[in-house]
């Protein structure tokens, strides 16, 4: 079995829209982002399961247009019964008075990276202090994400993704090492972001992780901690490590 848990550090995400395409989308784009997702069809739907206890969001998103209860009357409801950000969603523009009762507001169609973008905006910045080296008990890959990826394609396609993940990650060491000797700091954050971004997409969140730290710091994080022995960043050398640990898991877990 893969030594892989849930992501507790996200927050819990109540999804409500009545249009069963749009619903299922999001909430697969987020599942596979790390999130634990609850949906609802409607808004009696998503006050329901509030007051039954059986979601604790803290983040709602919601469309802006449903039947039934909707609108300004289901924020007013919403905010009286939670504490969770709460981010409307529409096809159309909605009414002003929505927009400005709400956190955010996207306008569909709109590409998946706007959507965790959106939320990830919202979640506190603050990383964990850098230790070199990795966590043996870090979670490699979310469960969540591979048992989605397996329902929707068979598992020769689920090694490529992982496959394409871990050629994808060489490349990137080598970018960083070339930005790190041109002192890049734009250079090193923008590839950090790609990491993160690419990686939480496919649930590999070790490696994410890791992208998130390298985008937040910057050159400083990259030369906080290097070996002068070889002069050697630390936390690149976390991330040679968890590109080996995905390896490890395709070679040793996935079976085609």
């Amino acid at each position: 079995m893969l030594d892989i848990v849930t992501r507790h550090d996200l927050p819990t995400l109540l999804l409500i829209d009545d249009d069963m395409v749009s619903r299922e989308v999001m909430a697969t784009v987020l599942t596979m982002s790390g999130y634990t997702v609850h949906t609802a069809v409607d808004g009696r739907a998503a006050l329901d399961l509030l007051a039954a206890g059986d979601c604790t969001p803290g983040v709602i998103l919601m469309d802006a247009q449903m039947p039934g209860l909707s609108g300004i009357q289901l924020i007013k409801q919403l905010r009286a019964r939670t504490h969770a950000r709460l981010y409307a969603i529409s096809a159309s523009d909605a009414p002003h008075e929505v927009i400005d009762a709400v956190d955010g507001f996207l306008l569909k169609p709109f590409a998946p990276e706007a959507l965790t973008k959106m939320v990830d905006d919202h979640l506190p910045k603050s990383q964990p202090p850098l230790r070199p080296g990795l966590d043996p008990g870090e979670t490699i890959v979310s469960r969540e994400t591979l048992a989605q990826l397996r329902k929707i394609m068979p598992d020769t396609a689920v090694r490529q993704i992982y496959e394409a993940i871990v050629a994808d990650l060489a490349l990137r060491i080598n970018s960083l090492k070339t930005a790190i000797a041109r002192k890049d700091d734009a250079e090193i954050r923008r590839i950090g972001h790609a990491i993160k971004g690419g990686c939480s997409m496919a649930g590999a969140l070790q490696a994410a992780r890791i992208g998130g730290v390298i985008e937040s710091g910057g050159i400083e994080v990259m030369a906080a901690a290097v070996n002068h022995l070889d002069n050697s960043s630390a936390v690149l050398e976390d991330l040679r490590s968890a590109t080996a640990n995905l390896k490890r898991m395709l070679e040793g877990e996935i079976h085609v």
